[in-house]
């Protein structure tokens, strides 16, 4: 599977994720790009898949359309420590979910 980390996410989380393609924003030259942009830039490079930290994203875009994905950790903090733990869960929830579709990860 092929999965975006947004900016706010810690890149060292992309180690993580052994067995799919995972990307950070910066190494898939997207950094700086925001909302709608980032998601229609992040389709058309192939990702599947976006996970950010960002929980405000189902309120400011209409995602019901798109073919990304995007789960939302919800930790203690942006820490790499609290998101660490919240791996598990996300990589079932890689398996579940659909394009279009948030799902929150705590």
């Amino acid at each position: 599977m092929k999965i975006l980390l947004d900016e706010c996410v810690d890149q060292k989380l992309r180690n993580l994720f052994v067995g799919h393609d995972c990307q950070t924003a910066a190494y898939a030259k997207l950094a700086g790009l925001k909302n709608g942009v980032l998601l229609a830039a992040a389709e058309s490079a192939g990702f599947e898949i976006m996970i950010t930290t960002d929980q405000e994203i189902p309120y400011q875009q209409n995602l019901g359309q798109r073919r990304i994905a995007i789960l939302i950790l919800c930790g203690a903090s942006n820490r790499l420590a609290d998101l660490k733990v919240l791996v598990p869960a996300t990589l079932q929830a890689l398996n579940a979910v659909a394009p279009g579709q948030v799902l929150r990860i705590e």
